[in-house]
């Protein structure tokens, strides 16, 4: 039997840094011909084509021709209707891929993921390599996607048998439950103090030992993503989920996503700070997207974590491509009709929602 191609499934929090983590993967990916399988929240492909734009595919395919996108639910729900169809398009390409790399939902479950790797028309043909799991450690010690660092220690000093009361946290404690290898992301936001505390509380929802690592915006050596080995599927009895002995898991059905297409351009300081006090007023927790910038001949990379947010430029904008500015929206319960009039005021624009 033909060996099997490894796959390396990146998980962790909205805005934790999956894709950034990625896009250098492949930038840096050593000879190796990487396939990538994207899943978004959302039906509007920022992360798939922000890959895209790494130009790093092979001469003789077409652009973007390894990057495949899934937007039509989070990939732990949908594993039947959208990722086994997609893997067997992959799975017919093995003999022009070396790795794959699967970068989940923000929202997702590794483990029901991994476990369709159990199925015989899969099982034959690939295996888990590894569960990456990113951690935005700016996001974890300021509570907006785990408990109070100094509260959640208190409390399980006090009661060893501590249930967890938000689906933020378990999902949390689920990503990091699956993983062989943590990535810690975002740690020049913080102090050595801070990451310290941040670090010891991954350790302790942690089942068993599992290297842990810091990456600066996502420059990590490809070396330390791939090639753990670990078969994942073989070994799911040791990664606890809270989700075990449920037939089914449901998300939280108030988180959604929503998103703006406008034909204009913006200056991007005034965006921003436009989007942070949206973000003030709204509970988002992930902000993302392109923007079209006046007198700039490139597409300008937004991208928020709650107020805290980054920009860069990624490439030109092409010829035949609409200077669109789009931008994407996840949180819960969000007003969409009140990120509208906030951000444009009466401007014309092409708005979607879910």
């Amino acid at each position: 039997m033909a060996t099997k191609i490894p796959v390396t499934v990146i998980t962790g929090f909205l805005g934790s840094g999956k894709t950034s983590l990625i896009r250098h993967l492949l930038q840096n990916n050593q000879g190796r011909r990487i396939a990538v399988l994207v899943n978004e929240f959302g039906e509007l492909g920022i992360d798939g084509e922000l890959l895209k734009s790494c130009q790093v595919c092979p001469e003789d395919e077409t652009e973007g021709s390894n990057i495949f996108e899934l937007t039509n639910g989070c990939l732990c729900c949908t594993v039947q209707e959208e990722f086994y169809p997609t893997m067997q398009q992959l799975l017919k390409r093995r003999d022009r891929i070396d790795c794959i790399v699967i970068e989940t939902s923000g929202l997702a479950l590794p483990k029901p993921l991994v476990k369709a790797f159990r199925w015989q028309e899969i099982r034959n043909a690939a295996t888990v390599d590894a569960v990456v799991t990113v951690v935005d450690c700016a996001a974890v010690a300021s509570g907006t996607f785990a408990s109070d660092l100094e509260a959640i220690a208190s409390q399980r000093q006090a009661d060893d048998s501590l249930e967890h009361e938000t689906p933020l946290q378990e999902l949390f404690e689920d990503q990091l439950a699956c993983a062989d290898l943590v990535v810690l992301s975002k740690t020049d936001l913080i102090d050595e103090k801070t990451k310290s505390q941040v670090e010891e509380l991954v350790k302790q929802e942690l089942p068993r030992v599992v290297k842990i690592v810091e990456s600066d915006r996502g420059q990590l050596d490809p070396s330390i993503l791939l090639g753990l080995q670990a078969a994942v599927e073989d070994n799911l009895d040791s990664r606890p989920s809270h989700h075990d002995t449920e037939e089914d898991h449901d998300h939280d059905e108030d988180i959604i996503s929503t998103h703006l297409i406008l034909d204009q351009a913006f200056d991007p300081e005034q965006l921003q700070q436009k989007l942070q006090a949206i973000a003030n007023q709204q509970e988002i927790y992930r902000i993302k997207g392109f923007v079209s910038v006046p007198n700039k001949p490139m597409r300008l990379v937004m991208q928020g974590v709650g107020t805290r947010f980054d920009q860069f430029y990624d490439r030109l904008w092409q010829p035949a491509e609409a200077r669109q500015t789009r931008l994407v929206f996840i949180g819960r319960d969000l007003d969409a009709n009140e990120i509208k009039s906030q951000l444009l005021g009466e401007s014309t624009v092409i708005f979607h929602g879910e």
